[in-house]
């Protein structure tokens, strides 16, 4: 049974996978609008969890460490009552042996495109890569998404980057963009967080 996640656990828990974001970015992982994104957020920097900062224009939000901490917590607590635990731990077994793959092509075709190296990987070999990777993420989603819902869209936002690449292959790696190496770090991140481990 899927378990619902309070609105200021997956706001608090956005801004961890994403390292540092404007509130739009936090909501849209956290699934709520930029308005209902605030409120836990104003409450998070009262409490010491998250600060904002403000660099060349760009403003955003970070967890500190005590954010971290309390996000931990969070998470071990909803695996604990939600029973996801063991769920979890299983598609991260399946995710580890994909990620190897994943960040193996996306590091060769960054090598690429900073010409340095002498393998020059192709596009079409690097997309081919991926579609698979995506195939098996849709699988993994499905096993995270039948005990905890905050878990969609990852395949969806990957997929949707590989579409983008075929055309404009800076979505493959850019950083500018959901790009599917930001859709995958935030995975990553995301499970390591869930479950309490380091990369």
């Amino acid at each position: 049974m899927t378990s619902p996640t309070p609105v200021e656990v997956r706001v608090l828990h956005a801004v961890r996978v994403l390292g540092y974001a404007d509130t739009e970015r936090i909501a849209h992982r956290a699934d709520v609008s930029p308005d209902a994104a605030l409120q836990p957020l104003g409450e998070a920097w009262r409490r010491g969890w998250v600060l904002p900062s403000s660099f060349a224009g760009d403003e955003g939000w970070s967890l500190t460490e005590s954010g971290k901490a309390h996000d931990e917590d969070l998470m071990a607590t909803e695996l604990d009552e939600t029973g996801a635990r063991g769920v979890v731990e299983s598609a991260y077994r399946d995710f580890l042996p994909l990620n190897e793959v994943v960040t193996g092509a996306l590091t060769a075709w960054q090598l690429t495109e900073m010409g340095i190296g002498s393998h020059r990987a192709t596009l079409t070999d690097t997309i081919a890569t991926l579609e698979t990777a995506a195939t098996a993420l849709a699988e993994i989603e499905r096993l995270l998404t039948s005990r905890l819902a905050r878990f969609s869209g990852y395949h969806h936002s990957f997929r949707t980057a590989l579409t983008h690449a075929r055309a404009t292959p800076a979505w493959i790696v850019g950083t500018d963009r959901d790009s599917c190496h930001r859709v995958w770090f935030e995975l990553h991140e995301d499970l390591i967080a869930t479950l309490g481990l380091t990369r």
